[in-house]
């Protein structure tokens, strides 16, 4: 079931210079569609049938069109981060699973946007909008996880076709979704340079899911298989050899967007907590009468708008400046994920045992957030990826 939110998301934030009146209008159309009731009732404990029906109403409502192109169906010229920012700590502040349902979409179809060919992008990123096909992106190996460099899932060149052996693990959608935009290598170079993408078809003969997986935040999940699994060559996406690289801009322009997620979360966290503390009866006062209590909500909100400030200038810097965000996405990411957690984490301190209690919301998002932290790229990646990139930055100016 959806739960009731203590308010509505606050907008305050809308009014920043990093927003245009698009962005406030998107919000307020969100608002309108999730207190109509838009999201349905949404059972955790089918994710699979609950997100195979939020796909569809996301798209039945137009929301899915923001995961891609103008011209298959989208709503900008190219895809919008600042958009898919609101739209996910909105769906994040009323329920993750409806969060994971619309971030997938985009992830799972990125690369497609990015790098695939006109007719490739023309059969399938319009059913994506309209939520007639699910996605799923699939880079992640049982050895190969923040070691990129390490896959081992090969595709080799047979006349016409590709064709791909190997495992994926921790596959979003796995097991639900129609395409899988898969990475594997292809042997150009050595390392990251000699890996390509191709969209493999979920009833393509060789794929086979292997293994459902449980995590303690439903949602589908899987290991997946290939052998001898035929593509045609049109289903690469760009060029041989350039699939890191397809999938490194692909999470540039979704990373910053599971930082918006986070700020989602942590934002319904205060909220619940402020609530929970000016109701709550203590000493013969209310729990926010407490200095203690007033010192960590106090905390609890400069955090958010930290992670807020940042994730905000990421989306803005890549929308409206169209410079590179590789550090700034990270920088996002870290701290949103980080600080969210850590306010969960209060919040359901000052609920105390209630707090914990299966079904209160504190206890979910508590479960929720901790998946944020370590998917596209965990807390440790981003921070090398800051530091690698500061020291470019430091090579070219004493060059």
């Amino acid at each position: 079931m959806v739960a009731k939110p203590a308010g509505m998301l606050t907008r305050e934030h809308l009014q920043w210079p990093f927003f245009g009146e698009d962005a406030r209008t998107l919000a307020s159309e969100l608002d309108s569609f999730i207190s109509g009731g838009g999201l349905g009732e949404i059972d955790h404990a089918d994710a699979d049938s609950a997100c195979k029906k939020l796909v569809a109403k996301l798209g039945a409502a137009g929301i899915l069109r923001h995961c891609v192109p103008k011209e298959f169906g989208g709503v900008c010229e190219e895809i919008d981060s600042r958009s898919l920012c609101v739209i996910r700590e909105t769906l994040a502040y009323t329920d993750g699973l409806a969060d994971f349902a619309f971030a997938m979409q985009g992830l799972g179809t990125g690369a497609i946007s990015l790098a695939g060919s006109q007719e490739l992008k023309q059969q399938i990123l319009p059913k994506i909008a309209r939520g007639e096909l699910i996605s799923a992106f699939a880079l992640s190996e049982p050895d190969a996880g923040s070691d990129v460099a390490a896959l081992s899932c090969s595709a080799r060149r047979d006349g016409e076709d590709f064709i791909l052996d190997g495992e994926k693990i921790w596959i979003s959608n796995g097991g639900i979704a129609d395409i899988y935009t898969v990475f594997a290598r292809t042997g150009e170079a050595p390392g990251t340079r000699g890996i390509s993408a191709f969209v493999v078809l979920a009833d393509t003969p060789g794929f086979s899911i292997v293994e459902r997986i449980e995590t303690i935040a439903p949602h589908p999940l899987a290991r997946i298989r290939f052998d001898n699994c035929r593509l045609p060559a049109s289903q690469l996406l760009g060029m041989a050899g350039e699939g890191f690289k397809i999938a490194m801009r692909t999470l540039d322009i979704f990373r910053p967007s599971v930082a918006a997620a986070a700020i989602g979360f942590a934002r319904r966290a205060l909220d619940e907590a402020v609530a929970h503390a000016r109701s709550r009866k203590m000493f013969g006062a209310t729990l926010s009468d407490l200095p203690t209590a007033q010192s960590t909500l106090g905390e609890m909100a400069t955090a958010i708008d930290a992670a807020a400030l940042l994730t905000f200038r990421t989306a803005w810097r890549r929308d409206v400046q169209k410079l590179p965000t590789t550090s700034e996405a990270a920088m996002a990411k870290l701290t949103a994920t980080e600080n969210a957690q850590w306010v969960i984490d209060q919040a359901l301190q000052l609920f105390g045992g209630r707090g914990v209690r299966v079904g209160e919301i504190t206890e979910r998002l508590y479960r929720e957030i901790r998946a944020l932290r370590i998917y596209e790229g965990a807390t440790e990646v981003q921070k090398l990826i800051i530091g690698r990139e500061l020291m470019k930055s430091a090579g070219k100016k004493a060059g």
